[in-house]
């Protein structure tokens, strides 16, 4: 059975088409993670030194998870959004990944 505040968002990260499934009350801290992740994956790609969406994907994951794992906690950085953000983003840079996949 399905989630009735559950809905699919579509989204674009590097030119590409995802729909993302997404309880209503979390649909903008969703975009807000999109907007985050693809503005990395674009200045990875624009940089010029990745090639391949993949690796701009895990490159960019790899930054991301640098910053928070070297990032100190300080007085009200909420964990459980900051974790729910990050599941976020590593749905979408699966879904990234898979949808590369089906182009091979």
């Amino acid at each position: 059975m399905s989630n009735p505040n559950t809905t699919n968002i579509d989204v674009t990260i590097l030119g590409r088409q995802f729909s993302v499934a997404c309880d209503e009350k979390e649909k903008n801290e969703l975009i807000r993670t999109v907007e985050f992740v693809d503005a990395r994956m674009q200045g990875i790609r624009d940089n010029g030194k990745v090639i391949g969406v993949e690796r701009i994907a895990i490159m960019a994951a790899l930054n991301i998870a640098h910053e928070l794992l070297t990032t100190k906690l300080e007085g009200d950085l909420d964990i459980g959004a900051l974790k729910s953000r990050i599941i976020l983003a590593t749905e979408a840079i699966e879904k990234s990944l898979t949808a590369q996949d089906d182009l091979f």
